[in-house]
């Protein structure tokens, strides 16, 4: 019985924007907010979240958040 191959959800360029955006919460820098004007961002959650938000602005293939 062949395997159906799957088709990647998030494009590997998002994937690297993810892990970005993890290094600089570590790292104190990433902030919430428009342009970065909000507090400074402890969650790992709201990490990944930002980082996907970005992708998205750029026109990676990211699926569309869930209303």
């Amino acid at each position: 019985m062949a395997r159906r191959t799957r088709r990647r959800r998030y494009s590997p360029s998002a994937s690297r924007d993810v892990a970005s955006a993890l290094r600089r919460r570590k790292r104190g820098t990433l902030r919430s907010g428009k342009s970065g004007k909000g507090g400074r961002v402890t969650s790992r959650k709201q990490a990944i979240a930002i980082a996907l938000s970005e992708a998205r602005k750029k026109g990676k293939k990211v699926p569309r958040k869930r209303s």
